[in-house]
C-alpha cells in the first residue's frame, strides 16, 4: 500500500520514524511518502520536504513567511496528488496538517490523525472540523480517549504514548554498555540537569533564573542541555561564570540517565525526564503579554504533562513569579535530600509509565491500527 506521511517537527519526525518501521513490518509492499526528518529517512521513507523548512514559531514569524507557508500547503497537496496514496497519515503540527485534512478529505483520501492537537488546552473550537475531516484519530496521551468521546461524542483510538519506548530503548542502551564495561561517563560527579528549553527566547528567560541556583549547590556539577539549533556562544553569555556549569549537546538522553535531579522547561521534557525517573521541578517564566494572554486561553489545571496525565501535583510546578532562585534553591534541596518524597514521587513515576503503556508499544500499535483500518478500506 502507499502511505503519505506529514511530520513538521522534530519530534514527530521521531515517532514518524517508528512508525514507518512498524508500518514496513506488517506491509513488505509499503510504499512510504513523507514530509519529516533524517530520521524517517533513516527509517525507508522518501522525504519530500524536511521539517527544517517548514518550522515557524511564534506570530511574528508566522505572519512574516506566510508566503512560504502557503506555497508549502499548495506544493504539499499537488504531491499528495501525484502520489495517489492509499491513506494520509498526519503527525501533530496542527497548524499545517489540519489545513491539508480538511483538503485531503474534499478529494476523498482517507486521513488518519496520530497525536492529537491539544484542543483540550486550548483552540477547542477546531474539534468540529477535525471530527468531520479525520477518519481515525490515534490519540496518545490517556485522557484525550474520554475526552472526545464525553464532550464531543468522537470515539477515538487510544494507543500509549510512543516517548516510553525511545527512552526505555536508551535505558536499555546504557544497561547494556554497562554490562560490557564500554559506557562512557559523559559527565562527571553528582549532575543536575537543567533543560531551559529550545528557543532563545525562553532560554533567555529561564536559563539566568535556573543558573542562580548553582551557588547554592557547589558539590554538584550543574549541566545545561543545549538546543540543538542554538549556537553554543549564546549559552556561554550566561554559563561562563559559574565553575560549576557545562553544557551539552545531543546529549540530553545521557544527561538524563546520569542526573540526580532536574530543572525542566514545561513541555514534553517534562514526560521524558519522568521516564528517565528523575526528580524534576518543572518552570515557565514568558514575558508578562504572552502569559497574560496564555493564562486566559489555555484551560488546563497544569502546565505539566506528567501532571495532566495522572491529574494530580506529582511535580511542582513554578510559574512566572514563581519561578524565583530561592523557590528552586528550595526545591532542588528537597528532591536531592528528602528520601520520603523521592520514594513517593518514584511510585508516581512508575504509575505515569504504566498508563502510557498500556497496550505495548505505541508505533506498533499504531502501525497495526492504520494497516487494519486501510486494509479494511480498500
Amino acid at each position: 500500500m502507499k502511505y503519505y506521511i506529514i511530520a513538521g517537527e522534530a519530534s514527530g519526525d521521531l515517532h514518524g520514524s517508528n512508525l514507518v518501521k512498524e508500518l514496513k513490518k506488517l506491509d513488505d509492499t509499503a510504499s512510504i511518502r513523507c514530509w519529516g526528518g533524517d530520521k524517517m529517512q533513516e527509517a525507508g521513507g522518501d522525504l519530500v520536504k524536511h521539517y527544517r523548512d517548514l518550522a515557524f514559531m511564534g506570530f511574528t514569524e508566522v505572519v512574516m513567511n506566510l508566503r512560504t507557508i502557503f506555497r508549502n500547503l499548495d506544493f504539499c497537496k499537488e504531491d499528495i496528488h501525484q502520489y495517489k496514496p492509499d491513506v494520509l497519515i498526519l503527525i501533530d503540527y496542527p497548524g499545517f496538517n489540519l489545513r491539508i485534512a480538511k483538503w485531503a478529505k474534499q478529494q476523498g483520501l482517507k486521513v488518519i490523525y496520530y497525536i492529537s492537537p491539544q484542543v483540550w488546552a486550548w483552540k477547542e473550537n477546531r474539534v468540529k472540523m477535525m471530527k468531520e475531516c479525520i477518519d481515525k484519530m490515534l490519540v496518545i496521551l490517556p485522557f484525550e480517549k474520554d475526552y472526545f468521546k464525553n464532550r464531543w461524542n468522537w470515539d477515538v483510538e487510544y494507543v500509549g504514548h510512543p516517548l516510553v519506548e525511545v527512552v526505555e530503548r536508551h535505558k536499555a542502551q546504557g544497561t547494556r554498555s554497562k554490562e560490557q564495561g564500554t559506557s562512557d561517563n559523559f559527565f562527571e560527579g553528582e549532575i543536575i540537569a537543567l533543560l531551559p528549553g529550545s528557543r532563545k527566547q525562553e532560554i533567555a528567560k529561564k536559563l539566568p533564573v535556573m543558573l542562580g541556583v548553582c551557588k547554592y549547590f557547589p558539590g554538584h556539577q550543574f549541566v545545561v542541555a543545549q538546543a540543538p539549533a542554538v549556537e553554543d556562544e549564546f549559552y556561554k553569555t550566561f554559563t561562563d561564570q559559574y565553575p560549576n556549569v557545562g553544557m551539552a549537546k545531543n546529549k540530553t538522553y545521557d544527561l538524563l540517565l546520569q542526573a540526580k535531579a532536574a530543572l525542566v522547561t514545561s513541555g514534553t521534557a517534562t514526560l521524558e525526564t519522568a521516564l528517565f525517573g528523575v526528580p524534576e521541578a518543572v518552570c515557565y517564566k514568558g514575558s508578562f503579554l504572552s502569559y497574560q494572554i496564555g493564562k486566559r486561553l489555555v484551560k488546563v489545571k497544569y502546565i505539566s504533562l506528567v501532571n495532566l496525565i495522572m491529574d494530580k501535583l506529582v511535580v511542582k510546578e513554578f510559574i512566572q513569579e514563581a519561578m524565583t532562585v530561592e523557590n528552586l534553591k528550595q526545591e532542588l534541596h528537597e528532591l536531592l535530600t528528602d528520601e520520603q518524597r523521592i520514594k513517593a514521587l518514584q511510585q508516581d513515576y512508575a504509575a505515569l509509565k504504566r498508563l502510557l503503556s498500556e497496550g505495548g508499544n505505541a508505533s506498533a500499535k499504531a502501525a497495526l491500527s492504520v494497516y487494519t483500518f486501510i486494509s479494511s478500506a480498500i
